[in-house]
């Protein structure tokens, strides 16, 4: 379970790992409306590792802000593995930074299929290693009310980013 206490938690530990490793981070979220960039730009400090937070919460904004290709909303709807991909690939590309995460959800309380239940997150990690990019993904399902999913959901997001750095 997570809670605001946590996630800060998992924000200054984001934040002094990134400082220590001379890398920086991006988001690109989805369903969490930008709680994933607000929790890590709460840590003082962390302009120094953090300089792109994109909410493209409309499936135009992920088109227009990060190059979601339209057949890929189309063909997999936006909460997908290969739209999280793109929508991490396209932060990662336009920021440079070194890691990227990306989210897009069903955080409730409605909006939930039999295939895509509410509390659905894709989550995708766009890694910058020896100048290719290796993008990791996972699916995850969160129960709970809204609150509560995008809680787990931002801190999911972050630890995602501590395991691969």
């Amino acid at each position: 379970m997570a809670d605001h206490e946590s996630i800060h938690k998992l924000a200054a530990a984001l934040v002094a790992d990134l400082t220590a490793s001379g890398k920086a981070m991006s988001t690109a979220e989805s369903c969490t409306g930008g709680w994933v960039a607000k929790a890590v730009t709460d840590v003082p400090g962390s302009s120094v590792v953090f300089g792109y937070g994109i909410v493209c919460y409309s499936n135009g904004a992920k088109e227009s802000m990060l190059g979601v290709k339209n057949q890929t909303l189309a063909e997999h709807g936006s909460v997908s593995e290969p739209v999280v991909e793109e929508m991490a690939e396209g932060v990662l590309n336009l920021s440079g930074s070194d890691i990227a995460v990306a989210v897009s959800g069903i955080a409730g309380p409605s909006g939930g299929t039999e295939e895509k239940p509410v509390g659905t997150v894709w989550f995708a990690w766009a890694i910058r290693d020896s100048g290719k990019v290796r993008i990791e993904t996972s699916r995850e399902h969160f129960d709970g009310d809204r609150e509560l999913v995008r809680e787990l959901t931002v801190a999911h997001a972050m630890q995602g980013v501590l395991d691969r750095l």
